[in-house]
């Protein structure tokens, strides 16, 4: 892979807070509106630009570019965004603090690294990563795109001439690499801070070492391909735009800044996927019984609502146990769904997930819900929220059932993109997502 360093532009530590946002496409426009609300310095008015226009606005109305734009210019000028002099890479640290509500069972790998008062932390390099490793498939996406959303963050790309927000990639996991980020990060971090809403904690630090930013990019070399976790739709822009720049002049080192893009790059065994669940309205027509005894003849069907905890909260004993194992709360009960023996292929990356089983299996073959992206039918709810938001949309009637699955693992997605085949609809669920505005990288 070829990566470089890049002269960030980032805010002074003390406007850090203020500046920092969450990614643009996790959050709607009053609810970037809402959070935005009396703090000129927050990047929503850069990334989520609608929110300086009545509500209501078209966000992808040509005067909602310009005034992202103009709100960039603003922030540099006022001091709120600062380029760094060198160019650098940098060391992201993500951390789920100990008070917050996503507890993650499968971290052992990494709990000797997390920082204290964590529940788990994954370290990533900050860096260029370059256009072609992607425009000629070293760094492998695992999810379809839509043009229209790739043409909006082109057109952002376009008017900021800047990467705003970070892409989301994994690495295979390098001993020389964790060594590096294992010396840096005993240093004094730049930013660290426990961000709201969310409640992950972020931490960042310069590297300022000439011989250590070599390394990095020496390393990176013998790496073979990268994997993007997060950010499909923002790597195909950038792509696009540094494919759309290749007839620019080159500078003295035969580099255009613009054949970069701003990834942060994470080693794939420190990654958490969580588990990304679903909610039907109706059983198609069938009763709760026939719908259960529908099931016998593809799944071993246990009722686990006699081992339910009586604690407020508690859904420990229902939530899937392994790959091929579901999660069911139909008629305020929870069952356990086991997939039987010959109703899956272990040696077909995209047979043997879980998604793949239960779509055909029981969203299809059963419920008639051919299309996850268009069947109004069903809702998608990522794992962060737990299993009582399933239990709360299904007891308030808004929904029939609630289907709970086990997290797809990096093994898989990776397996996925190597084999060139794409993941269904609603598969992966990463946590924490990146955090916007702590470092952004100038296109020229």
């Amino acid at each position: 892979m070829k990566i470089k360093p890049f002269r960030g532009i980032r805010p002074p530590r003390e406007l850090v807070e203020q500046v920092s946002s969450r990614p643009y496409d996790v959050l709607n426009s009053e609810e970037a509106r809402n959070e935005a609300a009396g703090n000129e310095k927050s990047l929503y008015h850069i990334i989520k630009p609608e929110i300086n226009f009545a509500p209501g606005t078209d966000e992808h109305d040509p005067r909602v570019y310009a005034a992202a734009k103009e709100q960039f210019e603003k922030f540099k000028a006022q001091g709120w965004l600062v380029q760094d002099q060198e160019e650098k890479y940098y060391v992201y640290a993500q951390s789920i603090v100990e008070s917050g509500e996503l507890r993650v069972e499968r971290s052992s790998k990494v709990d000797s690294r997390k920082l204290p008062g964590t529940l788990k932390t994954q370290y990533g390099l900050v860096v260029g990563a370059w256009v072609d490793d992607y425009l000629e498939g070293r760094i492998k996406k695992h999810e379809l795109t839509r043009k229209d959303k790739e043409e909006d963050r082109m057109k952002h790309v376009r008017v900021l001439n800047a990467n705003m927000e970070p892409v989301f990639f994994a690495y295979p996991h390098r001993d020389d690499l964790d060594a590096i980020v294992a010396e840096v990060t005993k240093q004094t971090p730049e930013y660290d801070f426990v961000a709201a809403p969310e409640g992950f904690r972020h931490t960042f630090w310069v590297i300022n070492d000439q011989a250590t930013i070599e390394k990095i990019t020496a390393i990176f070399a013998e790496i073979p391909a990268m994997y993007i976790a997060d950010g499909h739709h923002r790597s195909a822009a950038a792509a696009g735009v540094g494919a759309e720049r290749k007839g620019l002049p080159v500078t003295g080192d035969g580099l255009r800044e613009s054949d970069y893009f701003l990834a942060v790059c994470f080693p794939d065994n420190q990654l958490n996927i969580i588990d990304y669940n679903r909610v039907v309205k109706d059983l198609n027509g069938l009763s709760e019984e026939e719908f259960l005894k529908a099931l016998e003849e593809d799944f071993e069907v246990e009722n686990l609502s006699p081992t339910l905890s009586s604690r407020e909260g508690d859904f420990s004993a229902v939530k899937p146990k392994a790959l091929h194992n579901f999660s069911l709360y139909l008629g305020g009960k929870w069952y356990s769904l086991t997939a039987k023996e010959g109703r899956y292929d272990d040696h077909d990356p995209i047979g043997v997930l879980d998604v793949t089983i239960s779509s055909r299996l029981i969203l299809d073959k059963i419920l008639g819900i051919k299309d996850l992206r268009t069947d109004k039918r069903i809702d998608f709810v990522g794992g962060i929220r737990g299993l009582g938001e399933l239990k709360r949309r299904v007891d308030s009637g808004e929904m029939k059932m609630a289907l709970a699955l086990y997290p797809v693992t990096m093994q898989q997605i990776i397996d996925i993109a190597d084999s060139g085949n794409i993941m269904p609809p609603k598969t992966t669920w990463f946590e924490p997502k990146l955090r916007s505005g702590l470092v952004v990288h100038e296109l020229n």
